[in-house]
């Protein structure tokens, strides 16, 4: 059985759309669109940690800052995942939780609801996905239900311990039981698109290119 850095190293040479297209052709869901990257221009692939925030305090008080049990239990090939869909505009990450990840090596932070600080990460070079901005605070708005915990991310519930890859076009997030079939289906898809890109810039027509390769590219196996 493959290992996580090995199954990570395949899932990061693939693109969000080659692994979208894999999950259509096996019946699976977890490609997120409207996560757009706000920092860098990179890629990023890894296994998932989660957050759930909460709009109510818990009882006696905050326990810790949101965020930080997530950073401490993440190694260097980890992606943040936080789910902060409580309603309430504010932040569900910030700079000081990007420049902490980053010393711990987390490969970037996926927000389902708002992010602050942007041009921190872009300064820092820390990729951030999320769904919307904010200059709003956490603090006296929203706290930590919990950390480790199956969170929601658009359609998709999303665990620990999950894939997830992220560009330009969106997020895509894998479970653990399915990552190696749909590497497999993803690996042929993206090999399937370099030979047609060859063939149109050899000078074949594209709409025979298209017709021939491209129609037939995400039936599903028998």
């Amino acid at each position: 059985m493959a290992t996580r850095a090995e199954l990570i190293k395949r899932l990061e040479k693939l693109d969000a759309c080659a692994v979208s297209d894999a999950l259509d052709s096996l019946g699976l869901k977890g490609a997120q669109s409207g996560l757009l990257r706000r920092s860098t221009r990179s890629r990023i692939a890894g296994t998932i940690q989660t957050v759930k925030l909460h709009g109510m305090a818990p009882a006696g008080g905050s326990k810790r800052h949101l965020g930080t049990a997530a950073i401490e239990a993440a190694d260097n090939l980890t992606v943040i995942v936080v789910e902060q869909r409580t309603g309430i505009d504010c932040a569900g990450w910030g700079g000081v939780l990007a420049n902490a990840a980053k010393v711990k090596g987390v490969r970037g932070v996926i927000m389902e609801g708002p992010a602050r600080d942007i041009d921190e990460y872009e300064e820092i070079g820390f990729p951030v996905f999320s769904r919307f901005t904010t200059a709003r605070t956490a603090r006296g708005r929203v706290w930590e239900q919990d950390f480790g915990i199956p969170v929601q991310v658009g359609d998709s519930i999303v665990s620990p311990g999950d894939y997830v890859i992220a560009d330009g076009s969106g997020v895509v997030f894998v479970t653990a039981d399915k990552i190696e079939a749909v590497l497999a289906v993803a690996e042929t898809v993206a090999e399937k698109e370099r030979l047609m890109t060859q063939d149109v810039l050899a000078g074949k027509p594209v709409s025979v290119v298209m017709g021939t390769s491209y129609e037939n590219m995400l039936h599903k196996p028998n």
